[in-house]
């Protein structure tokens, strides 16, 4: 005897339904040096006194803290380093109102929450604000004059 599921038909659902009825995913926070150091401070004030964490386990934490503070130094010297290439080209960025505004980046500047930004004309954009590059213009130099016949 064969038994089906009348129902089987009516309970699917295709992957574009079930997330249309999802609610909204906050943007995941990425952990940095505050966040492990708090993790590290609530780890000392819960461990037993009487089991102490061991001194390899304790290094090897504060192992992975030094490795993610050198992680971090040598991406802002990254992120510093291609930024510098912006520097004397022609650039057309979108401003905050989506504006396209074209000039010369004059100067790299960090902003308060440590992003870089590039000064175009007297403003300053977010890295993620520019939208097209061209080739930083060529001069060359004055050839000497022709000596005159006399």
């Amino acid at each position: 005897m064969t038994v089906t599921d009348s129902t089987a038909a009516a309970r699917t659902t295709s992957y574009s339904d079930v997330a249309a009825n999802q609610p909204a995913r906050a943007t995941k926070k990425v952990l940095g040096s505050d966040d492990f150091m708090k993790l590290l401070a609530v780890q000392f004030q819960s461990q037993d006194p009487l089991k102490p964490m061991e001194d390899t386990a304790f290094i090897a934490q504060m192992a992975q803290f030094s490795s993610l503070e050198q992680s971090s130094a040598m991406a802002r010297e990254i992120g510093l380093l291609s930024a510098n290439a912006y520097l004397g080209r022609t650039v057309t960025v979108e401003d905050a109102d989506g504006a396209a505004v074209t000039g010369e980046v004059t100067a790299i500047d960090r902003n308060g929450r440590g992003e870089l930004t590039l000064q175009v004309g007297d403003t300053s954009y977010p890295l993620s604000a520019v939208r097209r590059i061209e080739p930083a213009a060529v001069s060359l130099p004055n050839p000497p004059a022709a000596p005159s016949a006399a």
